[in-house]
C-alpha cells in the first residue's frame, strides 16, 4: 500500500523559531558531528559526538560535561529510566550501557549487528529494540531485540529495510515505527502479544526528505528530522498528511538534523553536519507519558 501526501508549500514554523542551544565548536571536548540526543532524568540534554564521547549539557545551555567515552562514534541514545543510558556506536558495531549511578560504561551487545543506529527502550516488555542500518542503499535486516537485564538478544525483524534508522513506539504500545532513510519512508511494525515481530506496513512513503530521527508530539503527530534537506516534517496521526514543520535553507541553525527529543515545548535537535545542538520552540509540545520510555 502506498500513500500520497500534500506537502505544505511553506513551513508551519519560521526558521526564527530555531536557535543554537549549545555550540560545541570550541569546547573540550568538541561537540563534533552530534547525531544522538536525549533528555535525561536529570533534565540535562545528553548528546554524543564523532569521537565516542557521551556528554550532557545543562538545561539552560550554560555548560557541558563529558560523562564517558567509547572511543568510537556515538549514534542514537535512549534512557532506561534513571538507571542507564544506552548508546549505539558505529565504530564498534555495538550498543553500550552507561550506568547512571556509577557512570561505568560497558559493552551491552555481542558482535552481530552491522550498523546499530538507534536504541528504543520498551520497559513494558523489558526489551531494548535497536535498528540496524545494514548498508547505505542496500536493504537488509533489520531490527534487533535485547533483554534489558542481561543483554541477550537476536534479530527481531529479519526482513529487509532500506537503511533502518530512528525508532519510536506508537501510542498503542504495540507498534514500532521505523525510519527507512533511503526509501524514503516511515514503516510501522506490529508487536505480537508474545513480543515477536508482526507484519510491517507503510505509514508514510515518498517523503520530501531523507528521514533520520522521529518522535511523537503531544497531539499524536510524528515529527521527523530529515538529514537532507535540513528540515523537520510533521505527519498526522493517521499518516494522511505531511507538512514541513520547519526548514533551514542555509543549513546553519539546522544542518543535517538527525535525532530529536522533546522537553515540554522545547524540541532539541542534533545536527550531524555541524558542532551544535539546536532548540526549536514548537507549537505542539512533548508527548504524553506513553511515549516517554525514559
Amino acid at each position: 500500500m502506498s500513500y500520497s501526501f500534500a506537502t505544505s508549500p511553506e513551513p508551519v514554523l519560521g526558521v526564527d523559531r530555531a536557535m543554537v542551544f549549545f555550540d560545541g565548536m570550541f569546547t573540550e571536548p568538541k561537540l563534533s558531528h552530534p547525531e544522538g540526543v536525549a533528555v535525561g532524568p536529570d533534565d540535562w540534554i545528553w548528546v554524543g559526538n564523532q569521537d565516542g564521547d557521551i556528554c550532557r549539557v545543562a538545561p539552560d545551555g550554560s555548560a557541558m560535561e563529558r560523562v564517558a567515552s567509547t572511543g568510537g562514534f556515538i549514534l542514537g541514545l535512549a534512557f532506561d529510566g534513571d538507571r542507564a543510558l544506552f548508546a549505539c556506536d558505529l565504530k564498534h558495531g555495538a550498543v553500550f550501557r552507561l550506568d547512571l549511578s556509577s557512570r561505568d560504561l560497558t559493552r551491552f551487545t555481542a558482535p552481530g549487528m552491522k550498523i546499530p543506529n538507534y536504541p528504543l527502550v520498551d520497559r513494558a516488555r523489558g526489551r531494548l529494540f535497536v535498528s540496524d542500518s545494514h548498508e547505505p542503499r542496500v536493504p537488509g535486516p533489520g531490527i534487533w531485540s535485547f533483554d534489558l537485564a542481561t543483554g541477550a538478544g537476536d534479530l527481531w525483524y529479519p526482513h529487509g529495510l532500506n537503511f533502518a534508522n530512528g525508532l519510536a513506539m506508537g501510542p498503542d504500545g504495540n507498534t514500532l515505527y521505523v525510519c527507512e532513510t533511503f526509501a524514503p519512508a516511515i514503516t510501522k511494525i506490529a508487536i505480537n502479544p508474545d513480543g515477536s515481530a508482526g507484519d510491517a506496513t507503510p505509514f508514510a512513503s515518498n517523503l520530501p526528505g531523507l528521514p533520520d530521527g522521529i518522535a511523537f508530539d503531544g497531539a499524536g503527530n510524528i515529527v521527523v528530522a530529515c538529514y537532507e534537506p535540513s528540515r523537520l516534517l510533521r505527519i498526522s496521526p493517521d499518516g494522511g498528511q505531511v507538512k514541513v514543520l520547519i526548514e533551514d535553507a542555509t543549513a546553519h541553525v539546522l544542518c543535517h538534523p538527525t535525532n530529536i527529543a522533546f522537553a515540554d515545548r522545547r524540541l532539541f535537535v542534533a545536527n550531524l553536519g555541524r558542532w551544535h545542538v539546536s532548540e526549536i520552540a514548537v507549537d505542539i509540545g512533548a508527548p504524553p507519558l506513553w511515549q516517554v520510555s525514559q
